[in-house]
């Protein structure tokens, strides 16, 4: 019997691939437009960057690429010397006859050195001067930045004391690390001797410090009270510390009581004899020591 013949396939593709291709090319067009909606997150970037870093030292020691004979990475860079260390491999010493062989301590001393493999207390050394290099450059800047502003507050503050007619009653300067402004008032100007009540003809004078101190609001004010060291004979103060406190806290009520200067913001003190800016061994050096100074700090020194 003889046998059926079997027909051809048909020509091309299977019906069913070109099914599975549509399939696919959908596919393919979803995930591309998923992906055009994203957006990569640059903090999250940076963590990984930081993280592999931190992990492999990859991007911050060594470059990418092979460049200038260095590898990527800690540690390889000696093997740039292969070249020389395979030809120095099979010759012989010309004194002995024998093959030169690697110094096992050398070639460990070369590969710490390569590693960076540096000694604990010279890394401790190196941390710790990064560190004071570090603060050092911060308080040069916030020194800087105190000075600025204290120096165009004296500017500004002697222009007022000019403008109130008031320059002369007053010296008007600045402390040596720029932190606040001082204005010092002579004793014989608030005060009768030995006394701590205002004299009546100083209070047009306090009045124009504390419109001055009105501009500075919010900035923390100090008084402090000065005398000479002349030995007190008064039965209500016992010392030049007290009397010198007395008269601090007598300028400071004026200015809170009339000037509406905020209690929060200022203090006073008394220093007696103890800071003269002059001799005491004459009388014009006693009549300078005896003084008030009202400090007006800076925005930064008042936090």
């Amino acid at each position: 019997m003889a046998k059926k013949k079997q027909d051809d396939p048909p020509k091309g593709s299977p019906a069913w691939m070109a099914t599975f291709s549509d399939l696919m090319n959908l596919l393919l067009c979803f995930f591309v437009l998923l992906f055009s909606m994203s957006s990569v997150d640059a903090n999250k970037w940076e963590e990984i960057v930081a993280s592999m870093t931190s992990a492999f030292s990859v991007f911050n020691d060594g470059s990418p690429s092979i460049g200038d004979g260095t590898l990527v990475g800690m540690g390889t860079t000696q093997l740039s010397n292969l070249d020389e260390y395979y030809s120095s491999l099979g010759q012989k010493s010309t004194d002995s006859g024998e093959e030169i062989k690697d110094n096992p301590k050398q070639t460990d001393q070369n590969s710490d050195v390569n590693a960076g493999n540096t000694p604990d207390n010279q890394k401790g050394e190196g941390t710790d001067n990064e560190e004071k290099n570090g603060e050092g450059s911060l308080e040069q800047a916030l020194e800087a930045a105190n000075r600025k502003e204290t120096t165009e507050m004296v500017d500004a503050i002697s222009e007022m004391t000019e403008r109130y007619n008031i320059s002369g009653l007053m010296e008007v300067g600045m402390d040596v690390n720029g932190k606040y402004v001082e204005l010092t008032i002579s004793g014989a100007v608030l005060f009768d001797s030995g006394s701590a009540e205002l004299k009546k003809d100083c209070l047009p004078l306090l009045s124009k410090v504390g419109d001055i101190l009105k501009v500075y609001s919010g900035h923390k004010v100090e008084v402090i009270g000065h005398t000479d060291n002349v030995p007190m004979n008064s039965q209500k103060y016992s010392g030049n510390d007290i009397l010198s406190s007395a008269r601090a806290i007598s300028v400071a009520h004026y200015l809170i009581d009339e000037n509406r200067v905020s209690v929060g913001n200022i203090s006073w003190t008394g220093r007696g004899e103890y800071d003269p800016i002059d001799t005491n061994s004459t009388a014009e050096g006693r009549a300078r020591n005896r003084r008030v100074e009202i400090r007006i700090y800076n925005s930064l020194s008042s936090k």
